[in-house]
């Protein structure tokens, strides 16, 4: 048996793709990839360093990791990813159980920090963000019928509160022919939804061009023969433009689910958040895009007890939400990070209450997503079937209006034949469970 590599990947599906392209090094420079990282002789924890929570899940990960390494199960372990460029030198000092610290611009040094690791040499590596890969190969860790698609890495958009620009330096548009290129595989491999993703979709092109060409990517994506589905994230609102919002409602390939973080409605908020707009243009953006996108899905994400944010303030996003029921919404309570302008404001919100205002955001989104969903009751959705639930002796899958791993399911019950995992089936649906759908499927 060959030199066994695990990897564990943290946080974002940008940096699953970062993870799946080391994976693809590693096989071709001749190292057997283990599933389980315990089954390991060296493990890669590519981590996530965004907010506090996922940081402290980075570091409980490594030492989970280390005490196997104690017993003797595995023989090194390899911190890459956004903890490992954010904080650099102070991985090894304070965990010291760390063989090797890469930034991520080192990736492409993966084999060769493996090398040292196994001969027992401690390794740092923190080379030219710009450095890390935008094009390569890569062995998917999605199941076979989905796959993440990044068309760009880094971020210029420089929100007063996000570490991201500081971790993964400029945007950088990955060449257009590329991603056509792999689309095309992806989809004659079985590929049924490819997942658009950057840090920012919508100014795809801005470096290359001076202006977003996501409207012609997306055009040309749906061009190829063999793609099925394509679903879009992370578009800011300010770049939802007409020509974009066209695509959405001519391409039928597309699929009608839009994910634009708005983070406040509050004018004031989003000025020191250096974010654009305020209630006013972001309902008339949502307005327009259900006009003109019948039945679109829109997922949104929005931030409580930013520094200085008023009761009156929160009651404004509260009503918003309220106001505008979005299919789709998740909640962050603001984390102060490191070196970033917003840390450094006056008037930062107590714990206690930034918890709270997040609570009661997400207990009305509850409320508005049941709703929701009791509309479909009676109704026929298209799901694509990704497993059975032994426990619940139901299969359970994802409609259109749910991105992988962020949204809900639908659990239905098969009569006749029995659908295969990756089958796109109808579902007669009959009753909700929380806000996830229940139904039929008739073969």
């Amino acid at each position: 048996m060959g030199t066994r590599i695990g990897m564990v990947s943290l946080g974002c599906a940008k940096n699953r793709v970062d993870a799946e392209m080391m994976l693809y090094t590693l096989k071709n420079a001749g190292y057997e990839l283990a599933a389980d990282p315990s089954m390991s002789d060296v493990v890669i924890v590519n981590t996530c360093g965004f907010i506090e929570d996922a940081k402290q899940e980075s570091i409980d990960e490594i030492l989970e990791l280390a005490s196997l390494k104690k017993d003797g199960r595995i023989k090194g372990i390899i911190v890459t990813g956004c903890l490992a460029e954010r904080y650099q030198h102070e991985v090894m000092k304070e965990l010291y159980e760390v063989d090797a610290v890469l930034g991520i611009g080192a990736n492409k040094d993966i084999v060769a920090a493996v090398e040292k690791v196994l001969d027992g040499e401690k390794q740092e590596l923190y080379p030219d963000k710009t450095d890390l890969a935008l094009c390569g190969g890569r062995i998917r860790t999605t199941p076979f019928y989905y796959s993440y698609l990044k068309i760009a890495e880094g971020c210029d958009n420089k929100c007063t509160y996000c570490a991201i620009p500081m971790i993964r330096g400029p945007f950088r548009s990955r060449p257009m022919d590329d991603i056509l290129s792999e689309a095309d595989e992806l989809s004659k491999k079985g590929v049924k939804e490819l997942i658009v993703i950057a840090q920012d979709t919508s100014r795809y092109g801005e470096d290359i061009a001076g202006r977003s060409l996501l409207p012609e990517l997306l055009t040309k994506l749906c061009a190829i023969e063999s793609v099925c589905h394509v679903r879009v994230l992370y578009c800011y609102p300010e770049r939802v433009t007409d020509e974009l919002i066209d695509v959405f409602a001519k391409e039928d390939k597309i699929l009608k689910y839009i994910d634009i973080p708005m983070q406040h409605c509050s004018g004031r908020i989003l000025k020191l958040m250096n974010r654009r707009g305020d209630r006013e243009s972001l309902a008339a953006l949502i307005n327009k895009l259900r006009e003109r996108i019948p039945g679109i899905t829109i997922r949104t994400t929005f931030m409580t007890g930013f520094p200085s944010e008023t009761e009156e303030e929160f009651n404004e996003l509260s009503e918003f939400v309220n106001e505008m029921k979005f299919e789709r919404m998740g909640c962050f309570a603001y984390s102060a990070e490191e070196d970033t302008p917003a840390a450094k404001l006056k008037d930062q919100i107590p714990e206690q209450t930034k918890k709270r205002r997040q609570e009661i955001l997400m207990e009305q989104q509850q409320i508005i997503m049941a709703e929701k969903a009791a509309g479909y009751v009676g109704k026929s959705v298209k799901v694509i079937c990704e497993g059975f639930d032994r426990y619940a002796e139901c299969f359970f899958g994802r409609s259109k209006a749910d991105a992988p791993e962020v949204d809900g399911k639908v659990f239905f019950i098969a009569e006749g034949s029995r659908p295969k995992i990756g089958d796109i089936v109808n579902v007669e649906i009959s009753d909700i469970l929380d806000c996830d759908l229940m139904g039929q499927y008739r073969a």
